[in-house]
């Protein structure tokens, strides 16, 4: 392994063995200026049998939307994924590896991003800027993260916190997280009070009392929601949105 291929990997965070980089360019992807690191996928061995007995089928090429640091600068991955036929089995295989899901363009480390960014307060059009994607991208995300997140019905954090952001069309999307941990518990695709109620109500009573506190802002039903839900939690009013709400009386006392 060179220099340059281990220092592009620890630039990048990268661990995959099989992927060797081997230079960076600038260039143009879709009309716009992009950053590209070139690097080779490496397939030794049969990915069906095993066998190490392989002849070498040349290469496919994909360009992999990596993290970047600047949203007008894109950061793709340029990888040759090598091919090869078993001369055991026959089979052809291709290369693959952990950074991206098969048949897919989009690294998982900038799919965990989008996901993190869901949680905070801006809207699916920003998060799509910021990571170069389209917003269609995004909704598909949390389209997938709300249908294949399991959910255990049986368990709830000690510590909740109730959100909500802007989705497409600026809709409003309601959010419940680990007060502790910051984890994603549940997004729903609005923050209609009987879906939210709906929500909850699938754990016991007895799972519900054992929740200590609910952080939110203020929002009025969502205090009414929690004392239903958790009659033992305190609600505690999150300080960002009491400055805020402060601040702004204050600018309306000095207008009059």
């Amino acid at each position: 392994m060179t220099s340059l291929n281990n220092y592009i990997k620890f630039t990048l965070n990268i661990e995959a063995d099989n992927l060797e980089f081997l230079d960076t360019s600038l260039g143009k992807y879709r009309g716009r200026e992009a950053k590209f690191y070139h690097a080779v996928l490496h397939l030794d061995h049969c990915l069906v049998c095993g066998s190490d007995h392989i002849w070498h089928n040349g290469h496919s090429y994909s360009n992999l939307r990596y993290l970047a640091l600047d949203a007008s600068l894109p950061v793709f991955i340029r990888i040759a994924k090598e091919r090869i036929i078993c001369q055991d089995c026959h089979h052809n295989s291709m290369a693959e590896t952990n950074l991206v899901n098969k048949y897919c363009h989009i690294s998982n480390p900038v799919k965990r991003k989008i996901i993190s960014a869901l949680t905070e307060d801006m809207s699916m059009k920003t998060i799509a800027i910021q990571n170069s994607v389209s917003t269609c991208t995004v909704q598909r995300m949390l389209e997938k993260y709300q249908t294949t997140s399991t959910q255990d019905y049986d368990w709830l954090p000690e510590h909740l916190a109730f959100d909500e952001f802007k989705g497409v069309g600026r809709q409003l999307h309601f959010i419940a997280l680990d007060g502790q941990t910051h984890h994603v518990l549940k997004i729903l695709p609005n923050r209609f009070k009987k879906d939210i109620l709906k929500y909850f109500k699938h754990f016991p009573i007895t799972i519900r009392r054992k929740v200590k506190t609910v952080t939110m802002d203020l929002n009025y039903y969502y205090d009414i929601m929690a004392r239903e839900l958790f009659p033992n939690a305190q609600i505690i009013f999150d300080r960002f949105h009491i400055i805020q709400m402060l601040n702004r009386s204050t600018h309306v006392v000095f207008m009059l």
